[in-house]
């Protein structure tokens, strides 16, 4: 209940600042005359990943960059595992103009463009340079454009949250290893019809409600990438990491079109270039860490199973995009097709 009331009490305060924190953020005024007083440029940076992690290292790049880079007008504050609500909750406060930027993906933006969840299904992309062929494409311009009538824009998407894999109670190496196990998986709608056709019974909770599942034995592992399993101390409950690779998760970092509007155009284009330098930071960090929690997961018991039959899986998940009626009829092969372009 404590927990309950803190997440309830941390959006309420979030979404009453949000004037005055936009009014300080932009000078209280056009983000043009910000721009000529001189006056700083506050903005909230909303994320799920605990201190630490690459993501939030990463994220903290982003920040030094971007001060760097404006000169100091440019001042990010940090908002760490889930500080300012759900997902849902932040997105919600960006749609009514506030100074936060926040990290998604396309399983949950394709609530708002149905296209988005190409880039989230899985065992489609073999590489981050494959995704970062389809980020490049009019296919994704175009995509981004149909999120800001939504009220949503994208900053920058050259982002690899990392890459996929399970830890659970008992090893995973073909699909029929996962029946009976319940996984937690994000509240997407992708993820769940994903994770119930590699096997499983798919299990929809916020992050920080994974650990206390595992403990309690409410559900039998979670997905996610290697640094964010070790975050989130999962192994303390599941002692098998399955190296599924299910997913190479690109992440798109979003703003309200409302905020975006009010800034001065040379200050967008600079969260935008730093953005991707970050996202390069982001891919270094990723590599040191997966490396770093495996041995930390070992010395704490944990058994890495590296024998996982990805082509079964691949098999098991070819068709779950053609549960989706609302992605148009020629999409995925329009993104076979780029990702697999010379």
């Amino acid at each position: 209940m404590n927990n309950f009331l803190t997440k309830k009490f941390l959006v309420l305060a979030a979404c009453m600042v949000v004037l005055s924190m936009f009014l300080v953020g932009c000078g209280g005024g056009s983000g043009t005359n910000a721009a000529k007083s001189g006056e700083k440029i506050v903005i909230k940076i909303a994320y799920g990943n605990n201190v630490g992690e690459p993501n939030d290292k990463a994220v903290r790049e982003w920040g030094r960059l971007m001060k760097e880079k404006s000169k100091g007008q440019v001042e990010f504050q940090y908002f760490p595992s889930s500080q300012l609500g759900s997902q849902k909750d932040v997105t919600e406060q960006l749609t009514i103009g506030a100074n936060v930027i926040t990290i998604s993906d396309g399983g949950f933006l394709m609530d708002y463009v149905p296209e988005f969840g190409v880039t989230y299904l899985p065992y489609l992309y073999d590489n981050k340079e494959q995704l970062f062929k389809l980020v490049d494409s009019d296919l994704f311009k175009d995509m981004s454009k149909k999120l800001e009538t939504k009220g949503l824009y994208v900053v920058h998407s050259k982002w690899i949250y990392g890459d996929r894999h399970i830890i659970a109670t008992k090893p995973v190496t073909k699909p029929a290893d996962l029946e009976g196990l319940k996984i937690r998986v994000p509240n997407i709608r992708l993820s769940t019809e994903m994770m119930n056709a590699m096997g499983a019974t798919a299990t929809p909770m916020p992050l920080a409600e994974a650990y206390p599942g595992i403990m309690q034995g409410v559900i039998n592992g979670a997905e996610n990438p290697i640094p964010v399993h070790f975050g989130g101390k999962m192994y303390e409950g599941a002692k098998y990491l399955s190296l599924t690779r299910h997913q190479v998760n690109l992440s798109t970092w979003i703003a309200g079109t409302k905020f975006i509007e009010k800034l001065p155009p040379e200050i967008v284009a600079m969260l935008k270039e730093t953005g991707e330098e970050a996202g390069r930071f982001l891919i270094k960090e990723n590599e040191k860490a997966d490396k770093e929690c495996i041995e930390k997961m070992k010395a704490a018991g944990v058994q890495v199973v590296e024998n996982v039959d990805r082509a079964a899986f691949k098999e098991a998940t070819k068709d779950v995009h053609k549960k989706f009626k609302e992605f148009p009829a020629d999409l995925y092969d329009k993104v076979v097709a780029i990702i697999n372009s010379k």
